[in-house]
């Protein structure tokens, strides 16, 4: 079910997250494709969110969305305070500098940069005169103190999806976008990732919103979303996370 409380006329000093009938559409004006078809959706300060769903339900295009890597066609969309839907591509990258921590399936970390100028170099971009020890204790903090000088390639895929989580988190942001943080990795490893980013959240007290096909990766969070096709179908508590069964059961209600 989607939120339906009427819009606020200024933003709520409680949400990290307000959008209103956010849509996405991409392709071009003879063949449009929806994306995101209104999305209604309220995240409070601190909350633990997973976002579940079917491949192609629109997930991680909501992420992008919500996080300005992507403009919404329409709605209105209010994030850490600013007005994304009327910031201008400079615009939102100032808005996400330092206040939002993103880590992807892909780690996309630098081949030419140790781990520890991986982990500073954003912060050194975004103004922060103590970028370098920073990144180091973050490092530390993730298990990696003695790897800070080691290139990606001389990691393992745990080990740069930690570098990864230190980067996002490293500015201390109050907003945290996680895409399917462990699909790259093995169970073990991804359930170690998966404990230490939300130990490092709790440790900050900042919004966590995660992508997952994990059902009981989502119930460990505070509030489970489920979508399909391109709209929120359900939306619970984390002990009420949906069965496997559930998710291909509202898939099919919503294509219908």
């Amino acid at each position: 079910m989607t939120n339906s409380t009427t819009p606020p006329s200024a933003p709520n000093a409680d949400l990290a997250i307000s959008a209103r009938d956010l849509t996405l559409t991409l392709g071009s004006d003879a063949a449009p494709v929806d994306i995101l078809r209104g999305i209604d959706l309220d995240i409070a300060h601190g909350d633990v969110v997973a976002l579940l769903g079917p491949s192609g339900s629109g997930k991680s295009s909501l992420m992008a969305v919500l996080s300005g890597l992507e403009r919404a066609t329409g709605g209105s969309l209010t994030v850490t305070g600013s007005n994304f839907a009327t910031l201008d591509e400079d615009g939102l990258a100032a808005a996400r500098r330092g206040r939002i921590g993103i880590v992807l399936q892909a780690f996309h970390l630098l081949p030419t940069m140790t781990a520890a100028e991986n982990v500073a170099t954003p912060m050194e971009l975004a103004g922060f005169e103590d970028a370098s020890p920073r990144a180091t204790a973050e490092l530390q903090a993730v298990g990696l103190g003695h790897r800070i000088d080691h290139y990606p390639t001389q990691l393992s895929g745990g080990e740069q999806q930690r570098v990864a989580i230190a980067r996002a988190i490293a500015p201390r942001p109050g907003l945290i976008f996680a895409d399917e943080p462990t699909g790259n990795l093995d169970v073990s490893t991804g359930e170690e990732i998966v404990e230490l980013l939300f130990a490092r959240r709790a440790e900050t007290g900042a919004t966590l919103l995660i992508i997952t096909h994990d059902p009981a990766l989502a119930a460990q969070c505070d509030r489970v979303l489920t979508m399909a096709d391109g709209v929120i179908v359900s939306d619970e508590r984390g002990s009420a996370a949906p069965s496997s069964d559930a998710l291909k059961s509202n898939a099919a209600e919503a294509a219908e």
